[in-house]
């Protein structure tokens, strides 16, 4: 940010035991997939890369036989079955799994994975098809250069056809959820594959499905005028409190200093903020304290600057009783130092310290804690054609990367800024600029399909669909890159359901579970009579 800018009913078949006969209805609920527990001896009903990928005798789950994977540098061991289904229907797709890094789940839709099982695990994600849907692919992978994992017991659970016959008894089944498989490119310039999402399932942290997201001058004037905590409109979900700066670049010791009433006319007293803030919180509202912004640069070179900053911040949260932590480093608070090429093991000490710091708090207010982040497009997406650490030019170039590979587990929301931003390399490998929807798709469609680190051989691996909203100014005077309120929409209906997005293909697949939204921001909002809140809200309220 500038200071200029800144789910489900399972439709399971009726069935009944009558007079010893398992009699179902046209919906009949059952196992869907062919070949699921590998019993057959091979990869029957399979479609599965990597050499040594077959059925083996040990270690199974259960049965005489279990899939080995065997993921390499180079290939991820993927299987994947196509299956038919209904439309607009709930299922489960789950399965038993172990080893370093696997992943279950559906092409272009939700996933779960496990870091590490040494014995079975069970993974298990609910989906619901899309209308007109009539089939779906499941997949299943290990990770680059892990190894091999193991998989027992696949099962898709729910209706499927009309049985001609209806069998004795119903097919045991398992539960699952999806998300389309890692790029296996290793260089930039090659085009990826969809990733899966890598995160743990969706955590409770009482945000709506798709949010509004907005900062609040709250410790400065740009022209804007001044917003009462409770003038804000019901309309915002998340509230972000800007900004929270520190002392010194590297002192770690982070102050959040309300304007003063010079500065903001009509500001309110510190016991009507806080009062305004408890109003909003129970009435569902989530408010963050923002650290960093266009001039608050944050460099955590120190371990002692890193618990500075665990307990000056913790010191604000406490102090307002807020909810959460927002990180918006830009400029030169983020860097990566050379030959810091691993975004999974980084070296820098702004990095390391950070993502410490990060974990510290999140570990310190649980898991209803909401962490959110709003790097620009230059320490992210820029990184799928320059990476700081091998990179001859600016070393700042995805710097961002490792700290939200590192954060993904506890992550609430990523809103990239996507405006101040110069020309992106996109997953189609064209250049996208600012000024149409085409720019919101390319750069949310990284997000969730992830990409190839450039010169490093790696993979930023995508984010679910939950954790990405859209960062966009609410005005022309709040940054560049503005476009109307009916561009962005456009940019979203392509995200969530696929339609309207031109030439461009999805290769994250279709996010119905995108967040939301994010702008800078709620007072360049009300000084255009609240034109993104009015149009934004209901478009929201209306996504599935």
């Amino acid at each position: 940010m500038k200071p200029m800018k800144r789910a489900a009913l399972i439709l399971g078949a009726a069935a009944l035991l009558v007079t010893g006969l398992f009699v179902a209805t046209n919906a009949y609920a059952a196992n869907l997939l062919v070949n699921p527990g590998f019993e057959s001896g091979n990869l029957s009903g399979w479609s599965c890369t990597g050499s040594g990928s077959g059925a083996v005798t040990t270690p199974v789950h259960s049965g005489s036989y279990a899939l080995n994977g065997n993921a390499t540098t180079s290939d991820t061991a993927q299987c994947t079955q196509t299956v038919t289904v209904q439309p607009n229907t709930a299922y489960t797709l789950s399965g038993w799994v172990r080893g370093s890094y696997v992943y279950i789940g559906v092409t272009g839709g939700a996933s779960t994975w496990t870091p590490g099982a040494s014995t079975y695990t069970k993974l298990s994600v609910p989906f619901t098809t899309t209308a007109g849907q009539t089939s779906i692919q499941v997949y299943l992978h290990g990770w680059y250069g892990t190894g091999a994992y193991q998989a027992d017991d696949i099962a898709l659970d729910g209706p499927g056809t009309t049985p001609t016959t209806p069998p004795v008894s119903p097919s045991v089944s398992k539960s699952p959820s999806a998300s389309a498989g890692p790029s296996t490119s290793p260089s930039a310039s090659a085009s990826p594959s969809k990733s899966p999402s890598t995160s743990p399932s969706t955590p409770v942290t009482g945000i709506p499905k798709h949010a509004l997201i907005g900062y609040l001058h709250a410790s400065f004037a740009n022209g804007s005028g001044y917003v009462r905590m409770a003038d804000i409109p019901a309309a915002w979900d998340v509230i972000d409190l800007a900004f929270g700066e520190p002392t010194s670049v590297t002192s770690g010791d982070i102050r959040f200093n309300r304007c003063p009433a010079a500065e903001c006319a009509g500001v309110e007293s510190d016991a009507e903020f806080l009062a305004a803030i408890k109003a909003k919180q129970a009435q569902g509202k989530k408010v963050l304290i923002s650290i960093g912004g266009q001039n608050g640069q944050v460099q955590l070179t120190t371990t002692a600057a890193r618990d500075t900053f665990v307990n000056s911040v913790s010191a604000i949260i406490d102090r307002w009783g807020l909810d959460g932590l927002d990180i918006d480093f830009e400029g030169h608070s983020l860097y990566l130092n050379p030959g810091d090429s691993d975004l999974r093991n980084p070296t820098t000490p702004v990095v390391v310290n950070l993502i410490s710091a990060l974990k510290s708090l999140k570990a310190r207010y649980g898991t209803r804690f909401v962490l959110t982040m709003a790097p620009e497009t230059f320490f992210v997406q820029l990184g799928y054609q320059f990476y700081g650490g091998t990179s001859a030019g600016d070393n700042r170039a995805g710097s961002y990367l490792p700290v939200i590979h590192a954060l993904r587990d506890a992550l609430t929301i990523l809103h990239v800024q996507d405006y101040n931003s110069g020309p992106i390399w996109g997953l189609d490998n064209q250049y996208h600029t600012m000024g149409g929807a085409d720019f919101h798709i390319a750069m949310t469609d990284m997000l969730k399909a992830g990409f190839p680190v450039a010169n490093t051989g790696q993979t930023f691996p995508g984010l679910r669909a939950d954790q990405i909203a859209i960062g966009v100014p609410a005005a022309v005077s709040a940054g560049n890159g503005y476009v109307a309120n009916a561009v962005v929409q456009s940019a979203v209906t392509c995200l969530v359901n696929g339609s309207g997005c031109g030439g461009y293909t999805l290769r994250g697949g279709t996010s119905p579970a995108l967040r939301g939204l994010m702008t800078w921001s709620i007072n360049w909002d009300r000084y255009y009579s609240w034109e993104f809140q009015n149009a934004q809200r209901p478009y929201l309220n209306s996504l599935p």
